[in-house]
């Protein structure tokens, strides 16, 4: 769940508590002052029953006063109001009503004569509670704006993290759009220049490499073609190996840099697994075939990039033959999935580190190679999205792509 989400989910929980609270309010205050006043009204209305029996009306006003009381206008009350209570005393009936104003007024019906009074400055008692009703409102909408004020610092972090997305999948060129001089502002001109660094940094290095291997390959070219020039000898074959050697590495080189810096394009290509095979095995060049003893024990289709996907399996099996004990080396084809398979010593180290730039055990059949193949097998299946299962049982090591994501 997504922190916007979580931040609306929180909002709308509580604005809904607010409301809550609020009717919860509105509903306790109205009924208190409704306590309140007929409390007053009842006892105040003994007192008033007995100035109308004597039909004293100068006491009758001197006690709506000293209740804070003041006479109401009957004409037809009782219709335009509605009644909350009623009591009937020996003098006679007591009814009290709230009219449209929300005003509570006491009828008092002594010998069918009704007198209609009610207490003075009543709109104090609701003044209190509108003065609450408004606190409410306003926790209400600072509550809005609050949520709104989040919203609109946080809607640019989805944005933000498809741009680090993008950048993290190789778009070098992905920038930030600016924010303000905020902390996200700030944040975004830190990444916007750091970005831009990296862009730098990654082409100057892409671009040394790139020169590197043009210029040494004229005078690799020159070096073969004068070695097959030369008369055939011992020294004849030692810098052929030494050129071999150097334009392995810078092939390699070049490729590990494309797949580090995200530079290589995959093509999606549909082929069956035969193919793979095929093609893995022609990069590989071997000439003697007993070496290797494949089994297939069910065909399936594979989505991906023929050319690098064979470049990795090419090199798992041309690592199986360097530090195999026993020949042939194994390849099981089952399951979705190829397994090189040759019998070794026991590594040093865990077979993960040999999957670092660099890294080769010291036990290679022919003494070549620079450690770079593992690492450039694990980059090509990662970046496919497949996966690369390493084992080693009973002196036997296994080296097995997956082709399911």
């Amino acid at each position: 769940m997504s922190i916007f989400t979580k931040l609306l989910l929180l909002f709308l929980a509580s604005l809904g508590v607010m409301f809550f609270v609020g009717k919860e309010t509105h509903s306790l205050a109205k009924t208190n002052i409704e306590a309140f006043l007929r409390e007053k009204y009842l006892q105040a209305s003994n007192d008033l029953f007995k100035d109308l029996a004597n039909n004293d009306m100068v006491a009758f006003q001197k006690k709506l006063d000293a209740w804070g009381f003041e006479s109401v206008p009957y004409d037809s009350y009782e219709k335009k109001a509605r009644q909350i209570y009623e009591e009937q005393s020996s003098f006679g009936e007591m009814k009290i009503y709230e009219d449209a104003q929300g005003s509570y007024t006491l009828l008092l019906r002594y010998l069918d004569e009704p007198s209609l009074v009610r207490v003075k400055n009543q709109e104090e008692y609701f003044d209190q509670q509108l003065r609450l009703s408004y606190l409410i409102d306003a926790d209400v909408v600072l509550l809005v704006v609050i949520f709104l004020l989040l919203a609109k610092l946080l809607l640019p972090l989805k944005t933000m993290t498809q741009t680090l997305k993008r950048f993290g999948e190789g778009d070098l060129h992905v920038r930030m759009s600016p924010q303000g001089s905020n902390e996200l502002g700030r944040l975004v001109e830190s990444f916007n220049a750091m970005a831009s660094n990296i862009e730098n940094l990654l082409g100057s290095r892409e671009r040394l490499l790139r020169d590197i291997g043009h210029e040494l390959r004229t005078p690799l070219a020159k070096s073969k073609l004068a070695l097959e020039m030369m008369p055939s000898n011992a020294h004849q074959k030692i810098l052929q190996k030494a050129i071999l050697q150097i334009d392995r590495l810078t092939n390699e080189l070049l490729q590990i840099e494309r797949l580090g810096a995200n530079m290589a394009e995959f093509k999606q290509e549909h082929f069956e697994v035969e193919t793979l095979l095929s093609e893995a095995l022609s990069k590989l060049m071997i000439e003697d075939e007993s070496l290797l003893e494949i089994r297939i024990v069910d065909s399936f289709t594979i989505e991906g990039d023929l050319n690098y996907l064979s470049i990795a399996l090419k090199n798992l099996i041309d690592n199986a033959l360097k530090y195999a004990t026993h020949l042939p080396v194994e390849i099981d084809v089952q399951n979705r999935t190829i397994a090189v398979k040759n019998q070794g010593e026991a590594l040093s180290r865990p077979l993960e580190s040999y999957c670092e730039p660099f890294v080769r055990g010291n036990d290679a059949r022919d003494g070549t190679g620079f450690g770079l193949g593992l690492s450039i097998v694990h980059k090509i299946i990662h970046k496919h999205g497949f996966s690369l299962r390493q084992d080693y049982r009973e002196g036997c090591y296994t080296y097995a792509i997956v082709f399911s994501h």
